[in-house]
């Protein structure tokens, strides 16, 4: 199965990155998605297309001093709890 997944914005209140770590941020997030969607899958409800135009993905524990790579890791499984498979 190929999944094509297409976020047009990503919103993160109160997320402060230093220069430069935005793009580390994004590649953590891709990677990880990357990962849900090939070894879990995708919902059932997704499975033969679909748009959805908003997800919430819930609130996240951040802790202080984390890298964009572990930031991006919880923010990629915040988002996958909306479209994944929930076995």
């Amino acid at each position: 199965m190929n999944i094509n997944l297409h976020i047009e914005r990503l919103i993160l209140d109160g997320l402060q990155l230093e220069r430069g770590q935005n793009m580390l941020l994004q590649t953590a997030i891709e990677a990880e998605l990357t990962r849900l969607l090939t070894e879990q899958g995708l919902s059932s409800g997704l499975q033969s297309g679909g748009v959805l135009r908003n997800l919430e993905a819930g609130p996240m524990q951040l802790s202080p001093g984390s890298s964009p790579a572990e930031l991006g890791i919880q923010i990629a499984q915040s988002v996958y709890s909306g479209i994944g498979n929930t076995k």
